[in-house]
């Protein structure tokens, strides 16, 4: 089925996304606890400056500031009642941008995991889950997201139940999950399962793929496990800007720009469409990454070594697909670009 997103990839071949959210906002002065959701009522043009930072570096779709904007992790704040506003304006903010960019850009409406573990394992229903995804989705649609984007999912019945919420509010979306356990999600979903998934699924995502994790070394061997599935949907690849490191009170992520670029144009030789960054991404990363999808002609697909060599080791020994175990791999230093 037809979309802004899927049209604008048909016409350029592959998409450069955006970075990070929280990491950009943090900079801007976004306090440890505070949502950041609420920034799109209270302080709209530091959202803006988000998401103008995105454009600016060379990105084709941007996502909005909603990651957390459902009723579940909103009830943290005494906020459940402002899902859709906020959502809204996340997306009407987005908009203004994207109008104004002076060439194609999509707006992916982001739509973050409940925060809850669902039945059987955990008490979250199934109907409850719908009915929270739906009204954040329909807050993105009223707001002019052109997708919706669920991202950093760990649970297939989660996933499931967002695909019912975007048909709920009739708006075409994109899903990625977070592999971060050893090769799988934190529920157990490997790289070919979700390729299975998401190709029962009634109303199917237009593309599909992985988000934050680890490090870029584990994102791309998940997209070599996508690949290898050989499905029929756009795989996204959204790594975070190298490992986290505690430093004087603060999250910063050791990925430089050389190296975001070196991943990016990785992830396209693994198979990726849509590439773009997670946790760490700063706009100077992403203008090294449309620099280097630009110049840089598509390749054949990396062995694991070429990725370790360039990018730095796995963090586990499997990627989850091959039926070992979830063991980790003994710990190595880093080649930094």
């Amino acid at each position: 089925m037809s979309n802004p997103l899927s049209d604008l990839l048909a016409e350029k071949g592959y998409l450069l996304a955006d970075g990070a959210t929280g990491t950009n906002l943090f900079n801007m002065g976004l306090m440890s606890g505070e949502p950041p959701e609420f920034w799109n009522t209270d302080k709209p043009e530091n959202i803006l400056t988000l998401y103008r930072g995105a454009v600016n570096a060379g990105s084709d779709v941007f996502l909005t500031n909603s990651f957390g904007a459902n009723a579940s992790r909103l009830k943290l704040h005494n906020a459940q009642n402002r899902a859709h506003e906020l959502s809204r304006v996340a997306a009407e903010l987005a908009r203004e941008v994207a109008d104004t960019a002076g060439r194609k850009v999509i707006v992916g409406g982001s739509v973050g995991p409940t925060g809850e573990i669902m039945e059987p394992v955990g008490t979250l229903s199934h109907a409850n889950a719908v009915e929270m995804f739906h009204e954040t989705a329909d807050g993105l649609k009223a707001g002019g997201a052109d997708v919706g984007w669920l991202e950093t999912i760990s649970a297939p019945e989660e996933y499931r139940a967002a695909a019912e919420g975007f048909a709920l509010a009739g708006l075409p979306w994109v899903g990625t999950m977070s592999f971060d356990t050893a090769g799988r999600t934190m529920m157990g979903m490997t790289s070919a399962g979700m390729v299975d998934m998401v190709e029962e699924i009634e109303n199917a995502p237009a593309a599909y793929g992985a988000n934050c994790g680890t490090g870029a070394s584990d994102l791309l061997r998940t997209v070599l496990g996508f690949a290898a599935k050989d499905g029929k949907l756009p795989i996204i690849a959204k790594g975070n800007a190298g490992i986290p490191k505690y430093h004087e009170g603060h999250i910063h992520y050791d990925g430089t720009p050389e190296l975001m670029a070196t991943y990016a144009v990785m992830a396209r030789n693994c198979g990726a469409q849509i590439i773009g960054g997670c946790c760490g991404t700063m706009p100077s990363h992403l203008e090294a990454m449309r620099e280097a999808l630009d110049t840089t002609p598509k390749g054949s697909a990396p062995e694991l070594e070429e990725i370790t060599a360039a990018l730095g080791g796995f963090s586990s020994e499997s990627d989850g697909t091959d039926g070992a175990g979830p063991t980790r791999a003994p710990r190595r230093g880093r080649r930094r670009s």
